[in-house]
């Protein structure tokens, strides 16, 4: 029963290996941004379309980015979390008039 007492040291689903990640941690952050802000555009005004479709560009180009040099499981679901708002809100803001006004 000596297998009762070790410690739990694989951890949960947010569990990260315990060193710094700041450049994805930037990009992380960066993603969720951008995603929201382009998904919130896109859904509230239709003439904010210059700004929903450069922001989820934006968004999913680093999103993919992070996903390439992400470390830990941490990382990787926030930024399929922002990409996936990045690319609702690119779509919607190519569906109500593109990049280009």
């Amino acid at each position: 029963m000596a297998q009762a007492l070790r410690p739990n040291t694989a951890g949960g689903l947010f569990a990260t290996d315990g060193k710094p990640h700041p450049l994805q941690d930037a990009l992380l952050a960066g993603t969720l941004v951008l995603g929201l802000m382009s998904f919130l555009t896109a859904i509230i005004d239709e003439d904010l379309h210059l700004l929903s479709s450069w922001a989820g560009l934006v968004g999913i180009l680093t999103g993919a980015y992070g996903q390439w040099i992400s470390e830990t499981t941490r990382e990787r679901f926030g930024l399929i979390l922002g990409l996936g708002a990045s690319g609702v809100g690119f779509f919607l803001g190519m569906a109500h008039g593109g990049l280009i006004g």
